[in-house]
């Protein structure tokens, strides 16, 4: 199964319709791959939170409409990252996933609204349950950002039949280490794969970590991303999933 995992800089001086045609330049880069993966709020830009409510759109708006166009087209899975959804006088951080042939199989709510010096928590709602979705490539599981701090939203996840975990993110260079720690320890535990597209940049005087990882189910990162906007690409066999679990089969021994 080939990755790819693109991080994208966050560039302040670009309007939200110059990212999206900047972004969807690179995508058209990566044809032959099975799953493209994109980071969080990445089209206004996470930290621009003065943007969010004059930018938000429906899940059918022209956001969602340009990349289910773009995963028909590239013939690839498409985690578009996510945007902020307006639904009512309500908006979320809800992050989507197309097939290859461009339907929308999947959207997540961020969970966990970070408050942290940060304005999510005020102007979004949050979502209510943990997402997983049927792919060729069995089940895979949502998340955004925050949530990786949260072990039992992705055990919930693998009680669903997580094989795969995708998480959309904006996490600041400030706690990269965590970071690291958790992409690792939510792959290990769980005996999963974690793709994850962390933004790049500095934003809104906020720098943004980059690192967006692949890690297999032993936590090992076989492949990762520095600071700096780029495309990280590498191949998985879904089969090891099974045979690690197999053969250390820790989810089995489970008592809680």
């Amino acid at each position: 199964m080939k990755i790819a995992s693109v991080q994208v800089e966050i560039r302040d001086e670009e309007t939200k319709e110059q990212r999206i045609d900047r972004v969807s330049a690179k995508l058209d880069a990566l044809e032959g791959q099975d799953l493209i993966v994109l980071p969080e709020i990445w089209a206004t830009g996470y930290f621009s939170f003065d943007n969010y409510m004059k930018e938000a759109e429906t899940i059918d708006g022209s956001f969602v409409q340009h990349f289910s166009e773009k995963a028909k087209k590239l013939g690839a899975y498409l985690h578009a990252g996510s945007f902020v959804e307006r639904e009512d006088d309500k908006y979320y951080n809800t992050s989507i996933l197309f097939n290859r042939d461009g339907e929308l199989v999947g959207t997540s709510r961020k969970i966990h609204l970070f408050r942290y010096g940060s304005a999510e928590g005020e102007i979004l709602t949050r979502g209510e349950k943990p997402i997983v979705i049927d792919t060729e490539f069995g089940k895979i599981g949502l998340s955004t950002c925050y949530d990786l701090r949260f072990p039992e939203l992705f055990r919930s996840q693998v009680d669903q039949g997580a094989k795969i975990f995708l998480v959309t993110s904006a996490w600041p260079h400030q706690r990269l280490e965590h970071w690291k720690l958790f992409n690792a320890a939510r792959a290990l535990e769980n005996q999963c794969f974690l793709i994850s597209s962390n933004c790049a940049g500095k934003t809104s005087n906020v720098l943004v970590g980059g690192h967006s990882q692949v890690v297999d189910p032993w936590g090992t990162v076989i492949a990762s991303a520095g600071e700096f906007e780029t495309v990280v690409k590498t191949e998985i066999d879904l089969e090891q999933i099974e045979s690690i679990r197999e053969v250390f089969p820790q989810l089995k021994h489970r008592v809680l």
